[in-house]
């Protein structure tokens, strides 16, 4: 009996966090995205941006994001 509840809630526990990864991981593509290419789009991120920082930071946010999207796929949270 106590270890159907665990089962069933580590199998909640991890649809929960698989949801949340989804949804972060492509929360950080989208950033990630407009940052690259923010330019193109003509929307100004200040006066003093920088081009090369702006272009660095979408890229970590795209691997960020992908990672993400990677573990919730996988859903590896116990082991």
């Amino acid at each position: 009996m106590f270890e159907e509840y665990e089962n069933k809630k580590k199998k909640q526990v991890t649809q929960m966090r698989s949801i949340m990864d989804y949804g972060m991981g492509v929360l950080m593509l989208i950033a990630g995205i407009f940052f690259l290419f923010h330019k193109e789009l003509k929307i100004s991120l200040g006066s003093d941006s920088s081009s090369l920082m702006d272009k660095f930071f979408g890229g970590l946010c795209l691997l960020y994001g992908s990672w993400r999207i990677y573990r919730g796929y996988k859903k590896n949270y116990f082991k």
